[in-house]
Formats: C-alpha cells, sequence, structure tokens
C-alpha cells in the first residue's frame, strides 16, 4: 500500500511538472508563444528570464507578421499575451535572436 502512494504521488508530481514545459507546438500552459506581446511590471501570462545561454525558447522581435514559434511583435494595446521579464523564479527561459527563433 506505500509502494502504490509513493508511486502515485510520483505520477501526480511527473504530471506537473511536464507541464510547466514549452510544447513541440510552441505552446506553453496551452497559450501560444508567438504573436503580440506586451511587456507588463504586473499580472502576466509568462514570467520569463533572459539568458545568454541554454534557453527553453529562442525569441526574435519582428516588427510584422509573428505568426511562427517564437516570433514576438511588442504591442501596447491589445497583446495576444503578456510577459514580465524576472531574474528568478521564471517560468521559463528566452534568447533574443536575429535569427532562427523557437523552441530550443
Amino acid at each position: 500500500m506505500k509502494l502504490l502512494k509513493i508511486a502515485f504521488i510520483f505520477l501526480f508530481s511527473s504530471a506537473l511538472l511536464a507541464s510547466d514545459k514549452i510544447t513541440s507546438d510552441c505552446t506553453f500552459k496551452g497559450k501560444k508563444l508567438y504573436g503580440k506581446v506586451q511587456f507588463v511590471n504586473y499580472f502576466a501570462d509568462f514570467k520569463v528570464q533572459v539568458v545568454d545561454n541554454l534557453p527553453d525558447l529562442k525569441v526574435q522581435m519582428v516588427n510584422h507578421f509573428p505568426n511562427s514559434c517564437g516570433k514576438w511583435q511588442v504591442v501596447e494595446h491589445f497583446p495576444d499575451f503578456k510577459v514580465q521579464i524576472v531574474n528568478h523564479f521564471a517560468d521559463f527561459k528566452i534568447q533574443f535572436v536575429d535569427f532562427n527563433p523557437g523552441v530550443n
């Protein structure tokens, strides 16, 4: 019985950790990671940490057509998602790139 409880806890915690990963279809917790983005200080959809190495997502800032994984267009109104840049406890890590955006 004790072994069954341990197995259940392990499977439940694994499922929770798996939901905190960027998926292959470029979504995180059901929201797409491309499109129009607004940078905010509070009430963000995602908290991200900007890094130089080993990002979870490579981001390319574009002016038009942010329609593929990792392409972000900064807007002030009507964003697809909101992002807060933090130094600790980020949902995922990003690296700004000029070419080849997407899931790392």
